[in-house]
């Protein structure tokens, strides 16, 4: 992975978890051909996407976060935000043929950064033109910090590998610690849907939500990633009640949700090189815990599909 600047360094999910990972196991990782990864992506068809972008000239407009910028992935063109030419918005654009193409995601940004700097980055709402007839908006995962969530998992795993310690530290006293932090984030994307439509009211706004991290049937792979194993169930139905949020507030607009995470189901960060679609650490492929190439190919493809109906 290319070296990058510092906002990169501290804002990618791996980083804390990778230093805790340092100290607490050693993350055995295999890395996976590209093309192998790519094949195990499926494609929509052809005849469908093309159909989408001969609709209208296409003005598109990408905001997000990491798992939407591609992090680690080659070829990288933006290395303080670990944005990729092969990540999902670009694989988009490609395929709509859009006229003009602004691709806003950054590594480590929440919904503050769309009206507010990311360090040196502009506010991403900035990109957005009264003519854009696209914009897609990948966020939340980090107004929930899941670094420091990742990080307490993978630490309280060492100590205690079985039942969920992670989850009882986080629902101490009948509280749901992580349930408040994705309730009090739903009125922020709110207000980003809100002001995306003020400034671009000709746009088709799509809202992504994650991909599969872990296993959907909650099953352990401590030898991969050493969370207890009760955490692995909690962590995936935190991403579900995220996904969730994020659909519902599509909803409340009238904007389309994109789901990410059934088509990677069988794909997360348990399985083996080539199948997987989330890496257990940095790679040739991706920065750890974010989506590959052929995630991104998955979520586009999702996308594009929403635009034919």
């Amino acid at each position: 992975m290319p070296p990058v600047s510092q906002p990169y360094a501290r804002n990618t999910l791996l980083g804390p978890l990778r230093r805790a990972a340092r100290v607490t196991f050693a993350a055995a990782t295999v890395m996976a051909a590209l093309a192998a990864s790519a094949a195990s992506a499926t494609a929509g068809p052809a005849e469908e996407r093309q159909g989408a972008g001969d609709r209208e000239a296409v003005r598109y407009v990408a905001l997000g976060d990491s798992f939407s910028s591609g992090p680690g992935i080659p070829e990288q063109t933006d290395v303080t935000c670990g944005r990729s030419a092969r990540n999902y918005p670009s694989l988009i654009a490609a395929e709509l043929g859009a006229v003009s193409f602004t691709d806003a995601t950054c590594a480590g940004a929440d919904t503050s950064h769309m009206t507010n700097p990311q360090e040196t980055v502009p506010p991403q709402l900035d990109a957005l033109e009264p003519d854009t007839t696209l914009v897609t908006l990948g966020i939340g995962g980090n107004d929930l910090d899941l670094t420091g969530i990742l990080t307490r998992c993978v630490v309280l795993g060492q100590l205690a590998p079985y039942g969920a310690p992670c989850k009882t530290s986080y629902t101490l006293l009948g509280t749901d610690e992580i349930g408040s932090r994705i309730a009090s984030t739903a009125p922020g994307v709110a207000s980003v849907l809100a002001q995306i439509h003020d400034r671009s009211p000709q746009a088709r706004v799509l809202v992504v939500g994650y991909p599969a991290i872990f296993p959907d049937d909650g099953t352990a792979c401590r030898a991969t990633v050493p969370l207890a194993t009760g955490d692995f169930p909690w962590i995936r139905d935190k991403q579900k009640q995220l996904n969730s949020m994020l659909a519902q507030q599509a909803e409340e607009r009238q904007d389309v949700y994109v789901d990410a995470y059934t088509p990677s189901v069988g794909h997360d960060v348990c399985k083996p090189a080539g199948v997987r679609w989330i890496e257990p650490g940095d790679t040739a492929e991706a920065a750890g815990f974010h989506p590959n190439a052929a995630g991104h190919r998955s979520t586009a493809d999702a996308a594009l599909a929403t635009l034919t109906r």
